[in-house]
C-alpha cells in the first residue's frame, strides 16, 4: 500500500494577512535589535580595550556570558527577570531587549577584529597630525574598522533575524508564533511551514540587499574599486 503526499495550501494561505504581519515584526524586531546591537557592539569593542582593567573585564564577562548561553535561555532571562521585579514589558519589548543584548555581545567580538586590524602606525600618524581623539577613533579606528569587518556583520545581523523565531516562546507575534497558530487552526502543518521557510528565504535576502545598498553608500572607496562588500 503506498501513501501519497496530499499537499493542499488554500487553508494556509487564506491566512497570508496573518503571515504578512508576522514577517513584518520579524523584520521590526532584526532591525531595532540590529540598530541598537551595533552601537553596544561598538562601545563594548571599545571597552574591551579599555586601559582599565575593570572595564575591560566586565565587557568581557558580558561578551563570554552571552556567547555561551543559549538565546532562548537569555530571552526566558530577561522575560521572568523583568517580571519578577515588577515591569510588566510587552512581548516585543522582551524579544527586542533579549535580542540587542544577544547580538550585541557577538557584535563587540566582530569589531574589537576590527579595532584589532587597524595599524598601529595610523593612529600614531593621526596623533601626530594634533588629530583629537574624537577625531581618531572615528575616521582613522571605527569607519576603517566598520569597512573591514562588514561582511561578517552584516551576516550576524541577518542570522539574528532568523533566530528571532525563538522569541515564539514567549509569545510574541513574529513569523514563527503566526505559523504555530495557522498550523494549529488549520492541521496543515508541512505546508505551514514550506510557507513560512519561503518567507525567510525572502527575509534573508531582502536584508542582505539591503545591507549591500548601505554598504554601497557608507564605503564609496570600495564601490570605485569594485571590492566585494
Amino acid at each position: 500500500m503506498t501513501m501519497g503526499l496530499d499537499l493542499d495550501f488554500t487553508t494556509v494561505l487564506e491566512r497570508w494577512q496573518s503571515l504578512l504581519d508576522g514577517a513584518v515584526l520579524t523584520l521590526e524586531l532584526a532591525l531595532m535589535a540590529t540598530v541598537l546591537g551595533a552601537a553596544i557592539g561598538v562601545l563594548g569593542a571599545i571597552g574591551r580595550g579599555s586601559a582599565s582593567r575593570a572595564v575591560a573585564g566586565a565587557c568581557g564577562f558580558y561578551v563570554e556570558a552571552i556567547r555561551n548561553t543559549p538565546l532562548l535561555v537569555q530571552i526566558f532571562l530577561v522575560y521572568f527577570g523583568l517580571a519578577s521585579i515588577g515591569l510588566k514589558l510587552s512581548a516585543f519589548t522582551v524579544a527586542a531587549t533579549a535580542l540587542t543584548i544577544n547580538v550585541g555581545a557577538y557584535t563587540t567580538e566582530i569589531m574589537r577584529a576590527g579595532f584589532d586590524a587597524i595599524p598601529r602606525g595610523q593612529i600614531e600618524a593621526a596623533e601626530g597630525l594634533a588629530l583629537s581623539r574624537v577625531q581618531i577613533y572615528w575616521h582613522i579606528i571605527l569607519l576603517p574598522a566598520v569597512e573591514r569587518v562588514y561582511p561578517a556583520l552584516t551576516s550576524q545581523f541577518v542570522l539574528l533575524m532568523l533566530a528571532s523565531s525563538v522569541t515564539s516562546q514567549i509569545s510574541a507575534e513574529e513569523l514563527t508564533a503566526v505559523a504555530n497558530y495557522i498550523q494549529s487552526d488549520t492541521y496543515r502543518a508541512f505546508e505551514t511551514y514550506i510557507l513560512v521557510a519561503l518567507i525567510y528565504v525572502v527575509l534573508s535576502l531582502v536584508m542582505r540587499t539591503g545591507f549591500w545598498g548601505l554598504g554601497l553608500v557608507l564605503f564609496p572607496r570600495r564601490r570605485r574599486l569594485g571590492t566585494p562588500l
